[in-house]
Protein backbone atom coordinates (compact mmCIF):
# COMPACT_ATOMS: atom_id res chain seq x y z
CA UNK A 1 0.00 0.00 0.00
CA UNK A 2 1.35 3.04 -1.38
CA UNK A 3 1.43 6.29 1.59
CA UNK A 4 2.40 9.68 0.62
CA UNK A 5 2.02 12.69 2.95
CA UNK A 6 2.85 16.15 1.42
CA UNK A 7 5.02 18.18 3.91
CA UNK A 8 3.20 21.36 2.68
CA UNK A 9 5.34 23.08 5.49
CA UNK A 10 8.80 22.50 4.72
CA UNK A 11 8.58 26.26 4.22
CA UNK A 12 8.74 26.76 7.92
CA UNK A 13 12.28 26.27 7.59
CA UNK A 14 12.90 29.30 5.17
CA UNK A 15 12.90 32.43 6.76
CA UNK A 16 9.92 32.04 9.29
CA UNK A 17 9.52 35.23 11.14
CA UNK A 18 7.15 34.70 14.57
CA UNK A 19 6.65 37.00 17.23
CA UNK A 20 4.01 37.90 19.52
CA UNK A 21 1.38 40.77 18.90
CA UNK A 22 2.42 44.19 20.65
CA UNK A 23 -0.55 46.27 21.69
CA UNK A 24 1.26 49.52 22.77
CA UNK A 25 2.83 50.51 19.37
CA UNK A 26 5.47 53.32 18.94
CA UNK A 27 3.39 55.81 17.77
CA UNK A 28 4.77 59.77 18.21
CA UNK A 29 1.90 61.33 20.18
CA UNK A 30 3.48 64.57 19.46
CA UNK A 31 1.41 65.03 15.95
CA UNK A 32 -1.54 66.80 15.66
CA UNK A 33 -4.17 64.81 14.41
CA UNK A 34 -7.63 65.65 13.33
CA UNK A 35 -11.24 63.78 12.80
CA UNK A 36 -11.79 66.11 9.59
CA UNK A 37 -15.74 65.51 8.86
CA UNK A 38 -16.08 62.28 10.57
CA UNK A 39 -17.39 61.48 14.29
CA UNK A 40 -15.25 58.40 15.38
CA UNK A 41 -16.86 58.73 18.90
CA UNK A 42 -19.00 55.64 18.39
CA UNK A 43 -17.24 53.64 15.78
CA UNK A 44 -19.32 50.25 15.42
CA UNK A 45 -18.03 47.56 12.87
CA UNK A 46 -20.44 44.92 11.10
CA UNK A 47 -19.00 42.44 8.99
CA UNK A 48 -17.96 38.50 9.27
CA UNK A 49 -14.99 36.73 10.38
CA UNK A 50 -12.53 39.25 8.94
CA UNK A 51 -14.14 41.79 11.00
CA UNK A 52 -14.12 39.76 14.41
CA UNK A 53 -10.61 38.85 14.30
CA UNK A 54 -11.36 35.31 13.41
CA UNK A 55 -8.24 33.17 12.83
CA UNK A 56 -5.78 29.71 12.68
CA UNK A 57 -9.53 28.56 12.15
CA UNK A 58 -11.66 29.67 14.90
CA UNK A 59 -11.92 32.70 17.16
CA UNK A 60 -10.31 33.59 20.13
CA UNK A 61 -9.34 36.51 22.68
CA UNK A 62 -5.83 37.45 20.63
CA UNK A 63 -7.12 37.07 17.61
CA UNK A 64 -9.87 39.68 18.53
CA UNK A 65 -7.65 41.95 20.13
CA UNK A 66 -5.85 41.99 16.94
CA UNK A 67 -8.56 42.24 14.45
CA UNK A 68 -8.79 45.48 12.58
CA UNK A 69 -11.36 47.31 13.93
CA UNK A 70 -9.70 47.32 17.48
CA UNK A 71 -6.58 48.26 15.95
CA UNK A 72 -8.35 51.15 14.30
CA UNK A 73 -10.55 52.20 16.87
CA UNK A 74 -6.81 53.35 18.85
CA UNK A 75 -6.06 55.64 16.27
CA UNK A 76 -9.47 56.62 16.53
CA UNK A 77 -8.84 57.76 19.77
CA UNK A 78 -6.38 60.03 18.79
CA UNK A 79 -9.07 62.54 17.23
CA UNK A 80 -12.00 61.42 19.66
CA UNK A 81 -12.85 58.20 19.02
CA UNK A 82 -14.26 56.67 22.32
CA UNK A 83 -14.53 53.24 24.11
CA UNK A 84 -14.47 50.40 21.64
CA UNK A 85 -16.11 47.20 22.93
CA UNK A 86 -15.79 43.00 21.72
CA UNK A 87 -17.43 40.23 22.62
CA UNK A 88 -14.21 38.28 23.23
CA UNK A 89 -14.58 34.49 23.87
CA UNK A 90 -13.70 32.80 27.25
CA UNK A 91 -10.13 31.94 26.38
CA UNK A 92 -7.85 31.67 22.98
CA UNK A 93 -8.68 28.18 22.51
CA UNK A 94 -11.49 28.87 20.57
CA UNK A 95 -14.34 26.72 19.84
CA UNK A 96 -17.22 26.02 21.59
CA UNK A 97 -17.49 24.03 24.91
CA UNK A 98 -21.11 22.97 23.86
CA UNK A 99 -20.01 21.85 20.56
CA UNK A 100 -16.40 21.29 20.07
CA UNK A 101 -16.99 19.08 17.21
CA UNK A 102 -18.57 21.73 14.76
CA UNK A 103 -16.68 24.33 16.25
CA UNK A 104 -13.33 22.89 17.43
CA UNK A 105 -10.11 24.64 19.43
CA UNK A 106 -7.74 26.38 16.87
CA UNK A 107 -5.02 25.12 14.79
CA UNK A 108 -1.52 25.71 16.23
CA UNK A 109 2.00 23.86 14.96
CA UNK A 110 2.90 20.50 15.23
CA UNK A 111 6.56 19.71 15.43
CA UNK A 112 7.73 15.99 14.76
CA UNK A 113 10.37 14.60 17.72
CA UNK A 114 13.10 16.36 16.03
CA UNK A 115 11.75 20.60 16.69
CA UNK A 116 10.49 20.30 13.17
CA UNK A 117 7.31 21.97 12.45
CA UNK A 118 5.30 19.57 9.83
CA UNK A 119 1.67 21.01 9.75
CA UNK A 120 -0.69 22.23 11.75
CA UNK A 121 -3.16 20.50 13.79
CA UNK A 122 -5.83 21.46 16.31
CA UNK A 123 -4.68 22.11 19.53
CA UNK A 124 -5.73 19.56 22.04
CA UNK A 125 -4.22 20.84 25.35
CA UNK A 126 -6.89 22.56 26.46
CA UNK A 127 -10.81 22.38 26.18
CA UNK A 128 -12.90 25.34 24.82
CA UNK A 129 -14.13 26.84 27.47
CA UNK A 130 -16.93 29.76 26.00
CA UNK A 131 -20.42 28.25 26.19
CA UNK A 132 -22.62 30.08 22.95
CA UNK A 133 -25.80 29.52 24.76
CA UNK A 134 -24.33 32.23 27.35
CA UNK A 135 -25.76 35.87 26.32
CA UNK A 136 -23.14 38.67 26.66
CA UNK A 137 -25.27 41.22 25.96
CA UNK A 138 -25.73 43.41 22.62
CA UNK A 139 -23.56 46.26 22.92
CA UNK A 140 -20.21 45.42 21.54
CA UNK A 141 -18.47 47.92 18.78
CA UNK A 142 -17.43 44.93 16.70
CA UNK A 143 -20.18 43.27 15.37
CA UNK A 144 -18.36 41.05 13.51
CA UNK A 145 -20.23 37.59 12.89
CA UNK A 146 -17.66 34.79 11.87
CA UNK A 147 -19.45 32.73 8.94
CA UNK A 148 -22.03 35.62 8.41
CA UNK A 149 -22.84 35.95 4.69
CA UNK A 150 -24.37 39.44 3.69
CA UNK A 151 -27.86 38.61 3.72
CA UNK A 152 -27.34 36.91 7.37
CA UNK A 153 -26.97 40.31 8.59
CA UNK A 154 -30.38 40.94 7.80
CA UNK A 155 -32.20 37.50 8.75
CA UNK A 156 -34.43 37.31 12.17
CA UNK A 157 -33.10 34.84 14.55
CA UNK A 158 -29.90 34.30 13.16
CA UNK A 159 -28.56 34.90 16.65
CA UNK A 160 -31.24 32.37 18.11
CA UNK A 161 -29.05 29.52 20.60
CA UNK A 162 -31.85 27.22 20.04
CA UNK A 163 -31.80 27.00 16.63
CA UNK A 164 -27.70 26.92 16.02
CA UNK A 165 -27.67 22.88 16.35
CA UNK A 166 -29.61 22.75 13.07
CA UNK A 167 -27.92 25.27 11.53
CA UNK A 168 -29.93 28.12 11.59
CA UNK A 169 -28.77 30.56 13.43
CA UNK A 170 -25.07 31.29 14.52
CA UNK A 171 -23.33 30.92 17.93
CA UNK A 172 -21.34 33.28 17.37
CA UNK A 173 -23.97 35.99 17.27
CA UNK A 174 -26.07 34.07 19.19
CA UNK A 175 -23.30 35.53 22.42
CA UNK A 176 -24.63 38.73 21.73
CA UNK A 177 -28.07 39.45 20.09
CA UNK A 178 -30.27 41.59 21.71
CA UNK A 179 -33.27 38.56 21.04
CA UNK A 180 -34.00 35.74 19.47
CA UNK A 181 -35.58 37.36 16.31
CA UNK A 182 -33.36 40.07 16.29
CA UNK A 183 -30.70 40.98 13.25
CA UNK A 184 -27.13 42.13 13.67
CA UNK A 185 -27.96 45.01 11.36
CA UNK A 186 -30.69 46.06 13.81
CA UNK A 187 -28.64 45.40 16.84
CA UNK A 188 -25.52 47.77 15.10
CA UNK A 189 -28.15 50.69 14.08
CA UNK A 190 -29.20 50.26 17.51
CA UNK A 191 -26.01 51.41 18.93
CA UNK A 192 -26.54 55.12 17.05
CA UNK A 193 -22.92 54.58 15.51
CA UNK A 194 -21.31 58.12 14.28
CA UNK A 195 -18.78 55.88 12.01
CA UNK A 196 -18.99 52.41 10.70
CA UNK A 197 -16.99 49.88 8.73
CA UNK A 198 -18.88 47.51 6.53
CA UNK A 199 -16.58 44.55 5.08
CA UNK A 200 -19.13 41.87 4.16
CA UNK A 201 -19.35 39.67 1.13
CA UNK A 202 -16.47 37.26 1.58
CA UNK A 203 -18.45 34.41 2.40
CA UNK A 204 -21.59 34.61 -0.20
CA UNK A 205 -18.37 32.92 -2.53
CA UNK A 206 -15.60 31.90 0.34
CA UNK A 207 -18.05 28.52 1.48
CA UNK A 208 -18.55 27.73 -2.09
CA UNK A 209 -14.55 27.84 -3.42
CA UNK A 210 -13.74 26.00 0.05
CA UNK A 211 -15.98 23.47 -0.56
CA UNK A 212 -14.18 22.52 -3.82
CA UNK A 213 -17.03 23.90 -5.65
CA UNK A 214 -20.10 21.41 -3.93
CA UNK A 215 -22.37 23.50 -4.14
CA UNK A 216 -24.80 26.22 -6.34
CA UNK A 217 -24.04 29.36 -8.60
CA UNK A 218 -26.99 30.90 -7.92
CA UNK A 219 -26.50 33.23 -10.96
CA UNK A 220 -26.21 30.06 -13.27
CA UNK A 221 -29.82 29.61 -13.24
CA UNK A 222 -31.00 33.24 -11.39
CA UNK A 223 -32.24 32.51 -7.52
CA UNK A 224 -32.80 35.64 -5.61
CA UNK A 225 -34.33 33.98 -2.71
CA UNK A 226 -31.37 33.27 -0.31
CA UNK A 227 -33.50 31.52 2.08
CA UNK A 228 -33.50 28.33 -0.20
CA UNK A 229 -29.77 29.11 -0.52
CA UNK A 230 -27.43 25.93 0.84
CA UNK A 231 -24.57 26.42 2.86
CA UNK A 232 -21.90 26.47 -0.18
CA UNK A 233 -23.89 28.39 -2.37
CA UNK A 234 -22.99 31.52 -4.16
CA UNK A 235 -25.11 34.27 -3.81
CA UNK A 236 -27.20 35.40 -6.78
CA UNK A 237 -25.04 39.12 -7.61
CA UNK A 238 -28.89 40.59 -7.33
CA UNK A 239 -29.50 39.84 -4.33
CA UNK A 240 -26.33 40.84 -2.63
CA UNK A 241 -27.18 44.48 -4.34
CA UNK A 242 -30.13 44.45 -2.66
CA UNK A 243 -29.12 42.92 0.90
CA UNK A 244 -25.67 45.63 0.47
CA UNK A 245 -28.02 48.66 0.04
CA UNK A 246 -30.18 47.75 2.38
CA UNK A 247 -27.07 47.68 5.23
CA UNK A 248 -25.87 51.17 4.27
CA UNK A 249 -29.28 52.57 4.01
CA UNK A 250 -29.58 51.38 7.99
CA UNK A 251 -25.91 52.56 8.55
CA UNK A 252 -26.39 55.82 7.06
CA UNK A 253 -30.03 56.50 7.92
CA UNK A 254 -28.72 59.01 11.15
CA UNK A 255 -26.31 60.54 9.37
CA UNK A 256 -23.27 58.29 9.97
CA UNK A 257 -20.41 57.86 7.61
CA UNK A 258 -18.06 54.82 7.24
CA UNK A 259 -15.81 53.46 5.01
CA UNK A 260 -16.64 49.81 3.23
CA UNK A 261 -14.18 47.42 2.02
CA UNK A 262 -14.50 45.04 -1.43
CA UNK A 263 -13.33 41.63 -1.96
CA UNK A 264 -10.23 39.99 -2.48
CA UNK A 265 -9.87 36.92 -4.88
CA UNK A 266 -9.91 34.62 -3.03
CA UNK A 267 -8.63 31.94 -5.44
CA UNK A 268 -4.99 34.08 -4.42
CA UNK A 269 -5.04 32.78 -0.96
CA UNK A 270 -2.64 29.97 -0.01
CA UNK A 271 -5.79 27.89 1.29
CA UNK A 272 -5.78 27.78 -2.61
CA UNK A 273 -2.09 28.05 -3.75
CA UNK A 274 -0.04 25.71 -1.50
CA UNK A 275 -1.00 22.50 -2.68
CA UNK A 276 0.98 21.97 -6.34
CA UNK A 277 -1.13 20.64 -8.80
CA UNK A 278 1.49 18.62 -9.60
CA UNK A 279 3.09 16.79 -6.05
CA UNK A 280 3.61 13.00 -7.19
CA UNK A 281 7.59 12.82 -7.50
CA UNK A 282 8.91 9.70 -9.08
CA UNK A 283 11.79 10.17 -6.06
CA UNK A 284 9.32 9.29 -3.36
CA UNK A 285 10.01 5.95 -2.52
CA UNK A 286 6.70 5.11 -1.41
CA UNK A 287 5.55 6.32 -5.32
CA UNK A 288 8.10 6.32 -7.59
CA UNK A 289 8.84 2.24 -7.69
CA UNK A 290 4.76 2.18 -8.75
CA UNK A 291 5.40 4.07 -11.56
CA UNK A 292 5.33 1.23 -13.97
CA UNK A 293 2.32 -0.75 -12.43
CA UNK A 294 0.03 2.37 -12.31
CA UNK A 295 1.04 3.65 -16.40
CA UNK A 296 0.83 -0.20 -17.49
CA UNK A 297 -2.97 -0.48 -15.91
CA UNK A 298 -3.07 3.67 -17.14
CA UNK A 299 -2.43 2.05 -20.91
CA UNK A 300 -5.53 0.09 -20.86
CA UNK A 301 -7.53 2.95 -19.86
CA UNK A 302 -6.29 5.35 -22.02
CA UNK A 303 -6.49 3.63 -25.39
CA UNK A 304 -10.21 3.21 -24.37
CA UNK A 305 -9.86 7.40 -23.52
CA UNK A 306 -8.73 7.41 -27.45
CA UNK A 307 -11.07 5.27 -28.48
CA UNK A 308 -13.78 6.71 -27.49
CA UNK A 309 -12.55 10.40 -29.02
CA UNK A 310 -10.91 11.44 -25.39
CA UNK A 311 -7.15 10.95 -25.91
CA UNK A 312 -7.02 14.17 -23.43
CA UNK A 313 -7.93 12.61 -20.61
CA UNK A 314 -5.02 9.89 -20.79
CA UNK A 315 -3.39 9.55 -17.51
CA UNK A 316 0.20 8.74 -17.01
CA UNK A 317 3.41 9.50 -14.28
CA UNK A 318 6.38 10.61 -15.27
CA UNK A 319 9.71 8.86 -14.27
CA UNK A 320 11.47 11.87 -14.05
CA UNK A 321 9.43 14.71 -13.27
CA UNK A 322 6.67 15.28 -10.68
CA UNK A 323 3.53 13.81 -11.89
CA UNK A 324 0.08 15.87 -11.30
CA UNK A 325 -2.76 13.96 -9.57
CA UNK A 326 -5.71 12.48 -10.98
CA UNK A 327 -9.12 14.59 -10.30
CA UNK A 328 -12.40 14.09 -11.19
CA UNK A 329 -13.78 17.39 -13.31
CA UNK A 330 -17.70 16.76 -12.59
CA UNK A 331 -18.06 19.80 -16.16
CA UNK A 332 -16.57 16.68 -18.07
CA UNK A 333 -19.19 14.30 -20.08
CA UNK A 334 -19.64 11.50 -18.01
CA UNK A 335 -18.30 8.18 -20.45
CA UNK A 336 -19.13 5.83 -17.88
CA UNK A 337 -21.52 3.56 -19.85
CA UNK A 338 -19.61 3.70 -22.92
CA UNK A 339 -15.82 3.33 -21.20
CA UNK A 340 -16.92 0.25 -19.38
CA UNK A 341 -18.33 -1.68 -22.66
CA UNK A 342 -14.83 -0.76 -24.48
CA UNK A 343 -13.13 -2.22 -20.54
CA UNK A 344 -14.94 -5.23 -20.57
CA UNK A 345 -12.12 -7.20 -22.34
CA UNK A 346 -9.40 -5.65 -20.20
CA UNK A 347 -10.85 -6.03 -16.93
CA UNK A 348 -13.40 -8.34 -17.26
CA UNK A 349 -16.33 -8.03 -14.13
CA UNK A 350 -14.43 -5.13 -13.12
CA UNK A 351 -14.90 -3.11 -16.01
CA UNK A 352 -18.45 -1.53 -14.82
CA UNK A 353 -16.70 -0.38 -11.83
CA UNK A 354 -13.21 1.19 -12.98
CA UNK A 355 -15.47 2.97 -15.73
CA UNK A 356 -17.83 4.66 -13.07
CA UNK A 357 -14.47 5.71 -11.33
CA UNK A 358 -12.82 7.04 -14.10
CA UNK A 359 -16.10 8.39 -16.40
CA UNK A 360 -15.33 11.82 -15.58
CA UNK A 361 -11.63 11.86 -14.57
CA UNK A 362 -8.24 13.46 -15.96
CA UNK A 363 -4.74 14.05 -14.60
CA UNK A 364 -4.81 18.40 -13.16
CA UNK A 365 -3.15 20.91 -14.74
CA UNK A 366 -2.01 24.34 -13.63
CA UNK A 367 -5.36 25.92 -13.89
CA UNK A 368 -6.36 23.64 -11.38
CA UNK A 369 -6.34 24.50 -7.83
CA UNK A 370 -6.07 22.00 -5.31
CA UNK A 371 -7.60 23.22 -1.67
CA UNK A 372 -5.29 22.95 1.39
CA UNK A 373 -6.85 20.10 2.88
CA UNK A 374 -6.14 17.56 -0.39
CA UNK A 375 -2.77 17.61 1.26
CA UNK A 376 -3.91 15.26 4.18
CA UNK A 377 -5.42 13.25 1.20
CA UNK A 378 -2.88 12.97 -1.61
CA UNK A 379 -1.77 9.40 -1.38
CA UNK A 380 -3.35 7.94 1.41
CA UNK A 381 -5.44 5.17 0.89
CA UNK A 382 -8.91 5.91 1.15
CA UNK A 383 -10.66 3.18 3.38
CA UNK A 384 -13.68 4.27 2.86
CA UNK A 385 -13.40 3.55 -0.83
CA UNK A 386 -11.55 0.14 0.13
CA UNK A 387 -14.10 -1.13 1.76
CA UNK A 388 -17.14 -0.14 -1.08
CA UNK A 389 -15.45 -2.07 -3.25
CA UNK A 390 -15.04 -5.17 -1.38
CA UNK A 391 -19.03 -4.76 -0.77
CA UNK A 392 -19.07 -4.86 -4.66
CA UNK A 393 -17.13 -7.66 -4.74
CA UNK A 394 -13.77 -6.81 -5.53
CA UNK A 395 -11.10 -8.26 -3.30
CA UNK A 396 -9.71 -6.89 -0.75
CA UNK A 397 -5.91 -6.33 -2.74
CA UNK A 398 -7.25 -4.95 -5.85
CA UNK A 399 -9.43 -2.59 -4.03
CA UNK A 400 -6.51 -0.99 -2.05
CA UNK A 401 -5.03 -0.70 -5.29
CA UNK A 402 -7.88 1.03 -6.97
CA UNK A 403 -8.08 3.33 -3.58
CA UNK A 404 -4.98 5.68 -3.45
CA UNK A 405 -6.73 9.32 -3.44
CA UNK A 406 -4.87 11.22 -6.27
CA UNK A 407 -3.13 8.28 -8.00
CA UNK A 408 -5.49 5.29 -8.56
CA UNK A 409 -8.80 7.07 -6.94
CA UNK A 410 -9.53 10.06 -8.47
CA UNK A 411 -9.48 13.44 -5.73
CA UNK A 412 -13.19 14.34 -5.43
CA UNK A 413 -14.88 17.51 -6.33
CA UNK A 414 -14.58 18.95 -2.41
CA UNK A 415 -10.73 18.68 -3.32
CA UNK A 416 -10.26 20.66 -6.81
CA UNK A 417 -11.32 23.97 -7.87
CA UNK A 418 -11.63 23.97 -11.91
CA UNK A 419 -11.35 27.17 -14.35
CA UNK A 420 -14.99 26.84 -14.67
CA UNK A 421 -15.62 26.68 -10.65
CA UNK A 422 -13.02 29.54 -10.68
CA UNK A 423 -14.56 31.62 -13.40
CA UNK A 424 -18.21 31.65 -11.20
CA UNK A 425 -16.48 32.80 -7.86
CA UNK A 426 -14.67 35.72 -10.08
CA UNK A 427 -17.92 36.44 -11.82
CA UNK A 428 -19.89 36.96 -8.67
CA UNK A 429 -16.72 38.82 -6.78
CA UNK A 430 -16.38 41.30 -9.94
CA UNK A 431 -20.60 42.07 -9.83
CA UNK A 432 -20.34 42.60 -5.78
CA UNK A 433 -16.96 44.95 -5.84
CA UNK A 434 -18.93 46.92 -8.37
CA UNK A 435 -21.86 47.05 -5.70
CA UNK A 436 -19.57 48.25 -3.35
CA UNK A 437 -17.85 50.59 -5.27
CA UNK A 438 -20.97 51.90 -6.37
CA UNK A 439 -22.96 52.40 -3.38
CA UNK A 440 -20.02 54.07 -1.78
CA UNK A 441 -19.68 56.43 -4.15
CA UNK A 442 -23.61 57.25 -4.03
CA UNK A 443 -23.44 57.53 -0.06
CA UNK A 444 -20.52 59.44 -0.25
CA UNK A 445 -18.12 56.95 1.98
CA UNK A 446 -15.09 56.04 2.24
CA UNK A 447 -13.57 53.24 -0.28
CA UNK A 448 -10.68 50.58 0.40
CA UNK A 449 -9.71 48.80 -2.40
CA UNK A 450 -8.10 45.41 -0.38
CA UNK A 451 -8.42 43.29 -3.15
CA UNK A 452 -5.88 45.35 -5.01
CA UNK A 453 -3.43 45.04 -1.57
CA UNK A 454 -4.23 40.99 -1.62
CA UNK A 455 -2.88 40.83 -5.38
CA UNK A 456 0.20 42.81 -4.57
CA UNK A 457 0.59 40.48 -1.44
CA UNK A 458 0.12 37.55 -3.74
CA UNK A 459 2.28 38.54 -6.22
CA UNK A 460 5.77 39.49 -4.92
CA UNK A 461 4.69 40.92 -1.39
CA UNK A 462 4.09 44.21 0.35
CA UNK A 463 7.25 45.92 1.76
CA UNK A 464 7.20 46.45 5.59
CA UNK A 465 9.79 48.13 8.18
CA UNK A 466 12.47 45.30 8.43
CA UNK A 467 10.59 43.22 5.77
CA UNK A 468 7.75 41.95 3.26
CA UNK A 469 4.54 40.75 3.72
CA UNK A 470 3.53 37.84 1.00
CA UNK A 471 0.54 35.21 0.60
CA UNK A 472 3.18 32.54 0.99
CA UNK A 473 1.50 29.92 3.94
CA UNK A 474 2.75 30.57 6.81
CA UNK A 475 5.97 31.91 6.30
CA UNK A 476 4.57 34.89 4.21
CA UNK A 477 3.22 36.36 7.73
CA UNK A 478 -0.35 37.76 5.75
CA UNK A 479 -2.39 34.60 7.12
CA UNK A 480 -2.84 32.67 9.86
CA UNK A 481 -2.87 28.76 9.80
CA UNK A 482 -5.93 28.10 8.40
CA UNK A 483 -4.91 29.87 5.10
CA UNK A 484 -7.73 32.07 4.62
CA UNK A 485 -7.78 34.64 7.51
CA UNK A 486 -5.05 37.46 8.31
CA UNK A 487 -2.34 37.22 10.50
CA UNK A 488 -2.19 40.52 13.15
CA UNK A 489 0.52 42.01 11.01
CA UNK A 490 -1.79 42.06 8.10
CA UNK A 491 -5.16 43.30 10.01
CA UNK A 492 -2.43 46.13 10.59
CA UNK A 493 -1.67 46.66 7.22
CA UNK A 494 -5.57 46.60 6.18
CA UNK A 495 -5.94 48.83 9.22
CA UNK A 496 -3.72 51.47 7.51
CA UNK A 497 -5.04 50.99 4.12
CA UNK A 498 -8.27 51.68 5.65
CA UNK A 499 -6.82 55.03 7.29
CA UNK A 500 -5.90 55.98 4.01
CA UNK A 501 -8.83 55.75 2.47
CA UNK A 502 -10.93 57.99 5.46
CA UNK A 503 -7.82 60.84 4.83
CA UNK A 504 -9.03 60.62 1.17
CA UNK A 505 -12.30 60.85 2.04
CA UNK A 506 -13.19 62.85 4.99
CA UNK A 507 -9.79 65.06 5.60
CA UNK A 508 -9.01 62.92 8.78
CA UNK A 509 -5.44 63.17 9.67
CA UNK A 510 -4.54 59.88 12.30
CA UNK A 511 -1.24 58.37 12.83
CA UNK A 512 -0.70 55.02 10.79
CA UNK A 513 0.35 51.76 12.71
CA UNK A 514 3.92 49.93 12.12
CA UNK A 515 3.02 46.21 11.26
CA UNK A 516 6.14 44.99 11.81
CA UNK A 517 4.70 45.41 15.59
CA UNK A 518 2.25 42.86 15.24
CA UNK A 519 2.69 39.29 15.32
CA UNK A 520 2.58 36.80 12.59
CA UNK A 521 2.26 32.50 13.19
CA UNK A 522 3.20 32.16 16.71
CA UNK A 523 6.28 29.23 16.48
CA UNK A 524 4.50 27.15 19.75
CA UNK A 525 2.19 24.60 20.17
CA UNK A 526 0.88 26.61 23.56
CA UNK A 527 -1.62 29.18 22.50
CA UNK A 528 -1.33 31.74 25.98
Amino acid sequence: MMRKNIKYLAILALGLVACEPEFDNPIDEAGTYASGEADFSNFVALGNSLTAGFADGALYITGQENSYPNILSQQFAFAGGGDFTQPLMADNVGGFSNDPVSFPPRFVLVFDADGNPVGPATFTGAAPSTDFTTSLGSSFNNMGVPGAKSYHLAAPGYGNAAGVSAGLANPYYARFASSATSTVIGDAVAQNPTFFSLWIGNNDILSYATSGGVGVDHNEIPNLDPSTYGSNDITNTTTFAGVYSQLIDGLTANGAKGVVLNLPSVTSLPFFTTVPYAPLSPLDPNFGPQIPTLNGVYSQLNMAFTFLGFPERSIEFSTTAASAVVIKDESLADITTNLSAVLAGAFGPLAPIIAAQFGQARQATAEDLLVLPSSRVIGQLNTDRVAELVMLGVPQETAAQFSVSGVSLPLGDQYVLIPEEQTAIENARVAFNATISGLATANGLAFYDVASVLEQASSGGIRINGGTVTSTFVSGGGFSLDGVHPTPRAHALVTNGVLDAIQATYGSVLPRVDPADYGTVTLSNEVN
